[in-house]
């Protein structure tokens, strides 16, 4: 049987980034956590943390933790349903942690998720990362869910399909004027617009459309929304835009598209637990309507 208390300890250390900050929101001394996490590491024969100027969970730890996160979230819908909707109990606002790329956030996630989250008082706490990327944060037993490309269910998992999201290569009009009768050439001689280094987006709409693979070009690393669309607006280059934002630019400067019904389609996928708390299950089906009304499905 494994120690409450150690498991509690591994997990503030997780979460707080530092055996001190543990210590101190555990309202314990650091030899105390030191401890708890040693006498659970000998439990397990095996160790559960790297120690060094940042701490990492190891797999091992990282599968404790996954397991740590989901008896909690069981024991709130327990004491829920034992003390019933009236009550102090019940009325303890509980957090799902997810993983959701930047494009799909604004854009489907957050509008269909708000509500629930609302009426059943839950709080998320968000991890943002490309849609390849997201689902390290689930295997790391960080998150609760993510919105992915993995289509294969990772162990312990389910992959339930989203549907997809479309993306279009667009510019400042004066831009793709210069290239229409060079590209792809001429636009590859100006920067593009990434979001960040994880972003392969232009890769595969190079690939896709042009079949050009590795493809050498200059790149301005943009890593905000609003942000990253006013890059364009400026002419500074070209860049990939998914079609719910697009839909969304009324009364902005307008961007056009560098070819012209050429597009990109990334399926999503929401991966999460098998064995689910009340309140998670309420987010996946709040997540799953969502996608079924905004995003592109069959």
């Amino acid at each position: 049987m494994l120690d409450a208390r150690q498991l509690d300890a591994l997990a503030a250390v997780m979460e707080h980034g530092s055996f001190g900050a543990a210590a101190q929101a555990l309202s314990l001394s650091l030899a105390a956590v030191s401890l708890r996490i040693k006498s659970l590491e000998d439990t397990m024969g095996q160790r559960l943390l790297v120690r060094g100027k940042k701490v990492v969970a190891t797999p091992a730890g990282q599968s404790l933790l996954g397991h740590v996160r989901q008896v909690r979230l069981m024991e709130a819908d327990l004491l829920g349903g034992l003390h019933g909707s009236g009550t102090e109990h019940a009325s303890r606002l509980q957090r799902l942690s997810v993983a959701v790329n930047t494009d799909s956030l604004s854009s489907w996630f957050l509008p269909g998720v708000a509500p629930v989250l609302q009426q059943h008082g839950l709080l998320l706490d968000i991890v943002v990362d490309d849609q390849d990327h997201t689902h390290d944060a689930l295997k790391s037993g960080d998150v609760t869910g993510c919105v992915t490309t993995l289509a294969q269910a990772m162990r312990g998992c389910v992959a339930e399909p989203l549907g997809m999201m479309r993306y279009r290569c667009v510019a400042a009009p004066a831009l793709v004027a210069q290239w229409r009768h060079a590209l792809p050439h001429g636009m590859l001689r100006t920067p593009a617009v990434i979001f960040n280094r994880k972003d392969a987006m232009q890769d595969a709409f190079l690939a896709q459309h042009f079949n050009l693979r590795n493809a050498l070009y200059p790149r301005h690393f943009v890593p905000g929304v609003d942000a990253f669309e006013t890059a364009l607006e400026l002419g500074m280059g070209w860049g990939m835009v998914p079609d719910l934002l697009l839909a969304k630019r009324e009364n902005k400067p307008q961007l056009e598209e560098v070819l012209p019904g050429r597009a990109v389609k990334v399926v999503l996928y929401w991966q999460h637990w098998t064995r689910e708390s009340v309140a998670a299950q309420r987010l996946t089906q709040a997540v799953k309507q969502s996608a079924c009304i905004h995003l592109l499905q069959g």
